[in-house]
């Protein structure tokens, strides 16, 4: 009984943990904000591909299959990628913040008040927060061997984000900040 406590508490505490950082994170702004149309013609996908295949499941097949393999050397092969995809996620969430804070900039200074795109940019700097708090839960199972971790839903939201801000943002326009 005492022990289904324990982990009942310390889920509850893990899970208030998420929340407060979550709330945190929306609340939070980036120091930087090189709005130019070059910035944002630069903002690409491109960046995040490796991403995408990074923690793939063939790497460790192939390594298992080697006559030099180690449980010791996969789980070496495990850090250093978890490592870099964390890496990953840090510049994802830069990216996603400067995107978010780039649109809001947008709707502050437009002649038209745009209450719908206020409402779904909220939305998704929560479901992209929650997200990222996930990976980051999902990387450190990884790490241990206990489970995959697919960006892909960060990297589309990013990507719908990042979209709807070069659909705002005029090619002339040179900066903001």
């Amino acid at each position: 009984m005492t022990a289904g406590i324990l982990v009942l508490s310390l889920l509850l505490g893990t899970l208030a943990i998420g929340a407060i950082a979550l709330f945190r994170r929306l609340g939070s702004k980036t120091s930087t904000l090189p709005v130019t149309s070059e910035w944002i013609t630069d903002l690409s996908l491109d960046r995040y591909r490796p991403m995408l295949r990074l923690l793939g499941s063939s790497d460790i097949e192939f390594l298992r299959s080697n006559p030099g393999y180690s449980r010791k050397l996969e789980a070496r092969l495990r850090a250093n990628r978890s490592r870099i995809f964390r890496s990953y996620l840090h510049w994802l969430d830069e990216d996603f913040q400067r995107v978010c804070l780039a649109l809001k900039l947008v709707m502050a200074n437009s002649s038209l008040d745009r209450p719908d795109l206020a409402g779904a940019l909220i939305q998704n700097q929560i479901m992209f927060a929650s997200a990222l708090l996930g990976a980051h839960f999902r990387l450190f199972l990884y790490r241990w061997g206990i489970c995959t971790v697919d960006a892909t839903s960060l990297v589309h939201m990013f990507d719908n984000v990042r979209l709807e801000l070069r659909s705002l943002v005029p090619a002339e326009v040179t900066a903001y900040a």
